[in-house]
């Protein structure tokens, strides 16, 4: 197939790397791409945020499908025009990926399909902020309730933190104040074809910037899969899966369907284990960032097959996706100064020698090819991605390889899945 990649991060990358590593030789193509991706894939120049634009390319360049990476081409709209003019795509339509754009639009559909979330009340002035968060006490949940690129949110016992978070993001509209939810988070993809759905693994992600779960949250420091210890609590992670299928994604995929606003493509569910059952913190509308450098390294079942089901409405007659025995660890090698303000621009080596580590390939997040080399665009940088038989091995793979990468001043976490390699 030819298949074209909308986006530039590491998630990409990982879309990319998965699609060419099928025994059909699929033609891959990205748009804007980076300079990992641009080795794995033919970058075409396309403004991916312009529906009209993609939609051109796609049927000049005869492409068989096209794969919505990141949030903002969703939300433009992109998906709408392409399936408009005939054109597969993964991904779902503007009405639909609303379940990522807006916070009080999934809130409303959780409601109405009965899906557990926390309570959560609107805000859209300074004193309607306060009287929320003192009517949930610390610690303070914050949110901004539309697209802040993995900023968005805070969650802190400092109450004038808080309340600077909101009035930051008040200017744009409403922010959602939230009931703290206390357990380990679980990152949960669902394939949708807008009537079927199809889990794919468990993984979890570590969103704050330090060791320890300390400092800022980012976008996301690392991430592994699977996670064993589901086992403790619901018996086996297929268990734990299961019930997530009918307690979160179907009940929500059949509302947004009865609501004429199919949704296809990629679920994200965000989820918390409280001690009262698993509730869900926020949905995303396309595959989550660092989970998907992951999840798709242990996917047997090609990804092609099952993403252009999902896109053409035939994912009743697709199997479950299979995965491999074998655990991922991916750590995030960051900017100095990420999150709050990157330094861009410094030079890049040593991704050869790490990248000669057994069970290890790199999955580019920001960088691009200079005459003098690569540099890093952005806050996240790249990840290390490893594969192992255990734990232990994975992550002394990951590690060894980043310790050969060097960007001044980076930084990373030292503790990604440190708990379960114990």
């Amino acid at each position: 197939m030819k298949i074209l990649v909308l986006g530039s991060g590491a998630r990409e990358h990982a879309l990319v790397l998965a699609l060419r590593s099928e025994e059909t030789g699929n033609d891959v193509l990205a748009a804007p791409g980076n300079a990992g991706i641009a080795r794995d894939a033919t970058i075409v120049d396309l403004d991916i945020v312009d529906p009209a634009a993609v939609t051109s390319f796609a049927l000049e360049n005869a492409v068989d499908l096209v794969v919505v990476g990141p949030e903002a081409p969703l939300i433009a709209g992109v998906a709408d025009e392409l399936r408009e003019r005939g054109i597969p795509v993964f991904g779902p339509g503007r009405s639909a990926a609303q379940l990522e754009g807006s916070k009080a639009f999934a809130k409303r559909i959780m409601a109405a399909a009965g899906v557990p979330t926390g309570r959560a009340t609107h805000a859209r002035t300074s004193e309607e902020v306060a009287t929320a968060l003192d009517e949930f006490s610390a610690p303070y949940v914050v949110k901004a309730d539309g697209l802040a690129a993995g900023k968005g949110v805070i969650v802190t016992e400092d109450r004038a933190a808080a309340l600077a978070h909101a009035e930051t993001y008040l200017p744009s509209g409403p922010v959602l104040i939230e009931e703290f939810l206390s357990g380990p988070e679980v990152s949960l993809f669902f394939l949708s074809d807008g009537d079927t759905v199809r889990a794919l693994s468990p993984a979890q992600d570590f969103k704050r910037a330090l060791d320890g779960d300390a400092g800022p949250n980012t976008g996301g420091m690392g991430a592994y899969s699977p996670l064993p210890w589901l086992a403790e609590q619901f018996g086996s992670e297929a268990d734990f899966v299961a019930e997530v299928t009918e307690t979160v994604a179907l009940p929500v995929i059949r509302r947004l369907d009865e609501e004429g606003t199919p949704f296809i493509g990629l679920l994200y569910a965000g989820l918390i284990l409280t001690p009262s059952g698993v509730r869900v913190i926020e949905f995303n509308a396309r595959f989550g960032d660092p989970e998907t450098q992951v999840v798709l390294p242990r996917l047997k079942t090609p990804l092609s097959r099952l993403l252009l089901a999902a896109a053409t409405g035939t994912l009743e007659s697709e199997p479950e996706p299979e995965f491999s025995s074998d655990v991922a660890v991916t750590v995030v090698l960051a900017s100095e100064g990420y999150p709050e303000k990157p330094v861009t621009g410094r030079a890049l080596t040593g991704l050869d020698e790490a990248a000669e580590v057994e069970g290890v390939h790199l999955a580019h997040a920001a960088t691009a090819r200079s005459m003098d080399g690569l540099t890093a665009t952005g806050g996240r940088v790249l990840n290390v991605v490893a594969t192992a038989p255990d734990f232990r091995t994975a992550r002394e793979r990951a590690y060894e390889a980043i310790g050969r990468i060097r960007l001044e001043g980076s930084h990373h976490r030292t503790d990604i899945a440190a708990r379960v390699a114990e």
